[in-house]
């Protein structure tokens, strides 16, 4: 290194890579000696190579824990779950309360007609009146969404004219997303009837009908949604298969619910607030991922004789 005035350019030759070259002005401090320099010049390297190893020593532990974790990938969690409804698990469900979702519901949802006894859910529809409603009635929905899978329930469904009870994934309006739904819908306008039925935002009619017996018997209902098929079942016996054709393709949230009309009429019947109370008993419910199998034992995908892969 020679003595200059002006600026003397000292450049890393590359040893640290981290650390810049560097420019030590000599010509203005004037009343420093050559040697003063070359001091302020080796200070100012100590204290770039202190930095540096401080910075080796930190990547060093961060690259540590990013090898010790799994990758954001590998760390994503299968979304599958079973709950038995030993409680309401408030992380999971949110209660509907407080609203009715229209004029053609002749009830208001109300926390009080969700409970939980001898480890079932049971959502009712009563005669007691709720704010403007002589009839109130019961609703849960996830608070996540889920996306292809297969959804099911054991249940005891009753039925009566004028009332819907019900299993469906639904996204739409309140969620600001075009209207997806899958459904499960238990009604009665002239005898027990199951309607199976999904809509996309163009298309709300694809509803199938099958006659039901009103025998008071736990069933487990289930629904495969895939990206080109949607499966109905009853205890593992296939009762409509919807392949093809513009199918939900949105994740939706879980609903049960049981409510009545004095409107859709053609549809449902008129309900008789004389028939309350009625309950929907709910067992248990479950969501397995698709691509998962046989998530929890009462499941469809892990029934003998039952094959799900055809």
């Amino acid at each position: 290194m020679q003595r200059r005035t002006g600026c003397i350019r000292l450049r890393h030759l590359g040893e640290l890579p981290r650390i810049p070259a560097f420019v030590v002005c000599v010509g203005v401090l004037r009343d420093l000696t050559f040697e003063a320099s070359k001091t302020l010049f080796q200070n100012r390297m100590m204290q770039d190579m202190k930095s540096y190893r401080r910075q080796a020593f930190l990547s060093a532990v961060a690259l540590a824990v990013c090898l010790a974790a799994p990758s954001a990938v590998a760390a994503q969690e299968d979304t599958s779950f079973f709950d038995p409804f030993d409680r309401i698990d408030s992380d999971r469900w949110f209660i509907s309360s407080g609203w009715a979702n229209g004029d053609h519901q002749s009830c208001l949802w109300h926390r009080d007609r969700v409970a939980i006894e001898d480890g079932k859910l049971l959502l009712s529809l009563t005669a007691d009146a709720k704010e403007d409603h002589d009839l109130s009635c019961s609703e849960i929905q996830t608070r996540a969404r889920f996306g292809y899978g297969t959804y099911e329930a054991r249940m005891k469904v009753p039925y009566a004219r004028g009332m819907n009870a019900n299993l469906f994934t639904f996204i739409g309006a309140p969620q600001e997303r075009p209207h997806n739904e899958i459904d499960f819908e238990f009604i009665a306008p002239q005898e027990p009837t199951l309607q199976t039925n999904f809509h996309i935002p163009t298309n709300s009619k694809n509803e199938d009908l099958l006659p039901m017996p009103d025998d008071g018997a736990f069933r487990n209902f289930a629904f495969i949604w895939e990206p080109d098929r949607i499966r109905w079942y009853i205890d593992g016996e296939l009762i409509r298969d919807q392949r093809g054709g513009v199918l939900p393709d949105d994740p939706k949230k879980i609903y049960l619910s049981l409510w009545s009309t004095e409107t859709l009429v053609e549809w449902m019947g008129r309900f008789d607030p004389a028939s309350a109370p009625q309950t929907l008993e709910v067992d248990w419910l479950g969501y397995t991922e698709l691509g998962t199998d046989c998530a929890f034992e009462q499941s469809v995908l892990c029934r003998d004789g039952v094959d799900v892969a055809q």
